[in-house]
């Protein structure tokens, strides 16, 4: 016999259509706030990928503001990726790194780039408010300190954790992005 008539046949067909409703579940959360289709991961612009000039102008503010505190922000060819909302998810990024003595693996700043202002402020708020949401607080250890700034239709994405920070230097990252743009707080 074959099909429903064999034994365990209608188990079978019962997996089938689990795993297809899990494979449309996936599809379908796979969009982004606007309805746009996300592919994760999305790309990750690095040293060797032409960045805008809006990501350049950013990347220089935050390369001066760093170095205020004497840092140094470098390119990095790690991949990187923070707890993000949707729009963050679906939007071009740039990875940066900022390396300090006591820790060669570096902290990273993420810089996603919006075709205005006005979405870049979108994004942001999103952001803000993911990570004030159950789902996006669990995504980082409690006490995560993290930095969004608005830098014209650029976003700056950092963050830390205080508590287990015993490197010298991660606090004046956060110091340094805080004079940039606006801010948008989020609550550790």
């Amino acid at each position: 016999m074959t099909g429903l008539g064999r034994p365990g046949g209608v188990g079978r067909l019962a997996a089938v259509i689990a795993s297809a409703l899990m494979l449309l579940a996936t599809v379908a959360s796979c969009t982004s706030g606007n309805g746009a289709t996300v592919t994760y991961p999305v790309a990750s612009v690095g040293p060797d990928r032409t960045v805008s000039p809006a990501v350049t102008q950013t990347r220089g503010q935050l390369a001066q503001a760093l170095g205020t505190q004497n840092l140094i922000l470098a390119d990095t060819q790690s991949p990187y990726r923070l707890p993000e909302s949707a729009m963050l998810a679906s939007a071009p990024r740039a990875v940066y790194q900022v390396t300090l003595p006591a820790d060669p693996t570096g902290r990273y700043i993420v810089v996603y780039e919006f075709s205005d202002t006005a979405r870049a402020a979108q994004a942001a708020a999103e952001e803000q408010a993911y990570l004030a949401s159950g789902p996006g607080r669990i995504q980082s250890p409690p006490g995560t300190v993290t930095v969004i700034r608005q830098v014209g239709t650029t976003v700056v994405l950092y963050n830390w954790l205080p508590g287990a920070a015993q490197v010298p230097g991660a606090a004046d990252i956060q110091a340094a992005l805080e004079t940039l743009g606006v801010g948008f707080p989020v609550a550790p």
